[in-house]
């Protein structure tokens, strides 16, 4: 990508996911995940990863159960953020550390993933800004993410899936959790 190029975002819908198939390859992504990690238990999730996965994924796309945000350079697919209703998100709900924060009704920002060739350029900071309008125009008033807090200068992309915190502070998000050293739950709360 160089400096002057812009991506377009579109939110997912069934039309798109030849797309979505496109951009997270044979792999699914990242180890047949399929974007399904946070949306089922994590027993159910280790089982069926890979092709399980892709149908169970391609079955919510089709069903309009599955909010997301898609980056295009020109016609090619090059970023996928997941968004939702946090208890849309199952393996959030029964996580130790992403516990919910109190009883407010929460969008989460699930999960990233940007093609190789597009990583580390602030495409992550425009991702997010797209994710924020769409879950505004939802109807969404706080947003939450779960990003990674690097403790080492270099991070293997598989554990940096669910974004960094840099990149959140860089949207407007603050910390209002951490119940472990990595992991922050950061908010972004929508102007009234």
């Amino acid at each position: 990508m160089n400096a002057n190029e812009e991506l377009v975002y579109r939110p997912i819908n069934i039309d798109s996911w030849d797309d979505l198939a496109t951009l997270f390859g044979e792999r699914g992504a990242r180890e047949g995940c399929w974007c399904m990690r946070w949306r089922l238990p994590r027993l159910q999730f280790e089982q069926q990863k890979g092709s399980r996965n892709r149908r169970a994924f391609k079955a919510a796309v089709e069903a309009g159960r599955v909010r997301g945000i898609l980056g295009y350079s020109g016609d090619t697919p090059v970023a996928w953020c997941a968004v939702g209703p946090r208890e849309e998100f199952v393996g959030l709900e029964v996580s130790e550390i992403l516990a919910p924060v109190d009883d407010q009704l929460v969008w989460s920002i699930g999960c990233f993933f940007i093609h190789k060739r597009y990583r580390l350029q602030q495409v992550s900071v425009a991702l997010l800004q797209a994710a924020v309008r769409y879950i505004e125009q939802q109807g969404g008033k706080i947003i939450e993410g779960y990003p990674l807090v690097p403790i080492k200068e270099k991070i293997p992309v598989a554990f940096a899936w669910t974004g960094f915190e840099s990149a959140f502070k860089a949207v407007g998000f603050t910390e209002v959790a951490r119940r472990v050293k990595i992991r922050p739950i950061v908010r972004y709360y929508s102007p009234d």
